[in-house]
């Protein structure tokens, strides 16, 4: 065999192996993007089932203490919030400690300190662990920089085009609502549409359907009707 075919060869190989590795490397980021993102953490099975009502008491304590902290954070400041929660939870430990210091000294046990359980825990980070959160984290950054990149400079007219119209739309929102009157919003709509949803699963699909395909149409057409659309189907 000639020398510069082999060589040929042999670079098109590794070319191949390289690129069969790059992938495997992206597929394994893009699973531990999806792994450590809010959507994977609204679709674990803990979370379904506290927003689907399984467990009507816990879902009920859950969906009552976060309306609660954000109904304190709309009346109050967030130092104030802190505050007073931490300040609970200390008053409600010394009066425990209190408590049972008293019950052993009426009684002359020797139990040792109540929350000696707690105290004996390992608290601590692994460093594993955080490397991990770090890594995913700076996987989302990376790509939401990449994306914010690509809508602001206008790589994709109409992706930019459809971006301005909802900062367009978020200033009329912003005009009405404020951050923890969303929050509040969201909350609310967290634990109400899931079920809503499961009952009425067939009607709310073909509506969504309807709604998909309009918008769809739409933007065909608008891509037609906008300059650099000839350009992006003969490149195509």
């Amino acid at each position: 065999m000639d020398p510069a075919t082999q060589s040929a060869q042999i670079s098109s190989s590794q070319g191949a192996a390289d690129g069969h590795n790059s992938a495997a490397k992206d597929s394994k980021l893009s699973d531990s993007f999806l792994s450590s993102s809010p959507v994977s953490l609204i679709q674990s099975p803990q979370v379904k089932d506290l927003i689907h009502w399984r467990d009507p008491k816990k879902s009920g304590a859950v969906f009552g203490l976060s309306m609660l902290l954000l109904l304190s954070l709309a009346a109050f400041s967030v130092i104030s919030v802190m505050s007073y929660l931490l300040l609970a939870l200390l008053c409600v430990t010394i009066t425990f400690r209190i408590y049972k210091s008293v019950i052993q000294a009426v009684q002359k046990s020797s139990e040792g300190h109540p929350f000696k359980v707690l105290m004996e825990k390992d608290l601590t980070i692994p460093p594993d662990t955080f490397r991990k959160h770090v890594d995913a984290s700076l996987t989302y950054i990376n790509r939401a920089l990449k994306q914010m990149s690509r809508l602001f400079l206008v790589e994709d007219l109409v992706d930019s085009l459809k971006l301005a119209v909802v900062m367009w739309l978020l200033t009329y929102v912003g005009a009405v609502f404020n951050g923890i009157t969303i929050l509040i919003l969201a909350d609310i709509l967290l634990f109400a549409i899931p079920p809503i949803y499961e009952k009425n699963k067939t009607q709310i699909d073909q509506y969504i359907d309807l709604v998909r395909t309009q918008v769809s149409t739409t933007i065909a057409k608008l891509q037609e009707k906008l300059p650099g659309a000839m350009k992006r189907s003969k490149a195509e």
